[in-house]
């Protein structure tokens, strides 16, 4: 498993306990970063990292 895999799977982790409407909206961003690691996986691990950033923040923010 590569690197933004695994940086995938543990901001799903980290997604997952909070509450449902925050969870969701979270999820859906996650999984456009997901699709977009098929086509692009250098912009995929760039958005990634700012969803993180954006997640440590607050978990409402993004």
């Amino acid at each position: 498993m590569t690197l933004l895999a695994h940086q995938l799977r543990d901001a799903h982790k980290a997604v997952a306990p909070l509450p449902p409407e925050t969870r969701q909206r979270l999820i859906r961003h996650l999984l456009a970063i997901t699709d977009l690691a098929k086509r692009d996986a250098t912009l995929a691990a760039r958005r990634l990292e700012a969803f993180l950033a954006d997640f440590q923040d607050g978990p409402g923010v993004g």
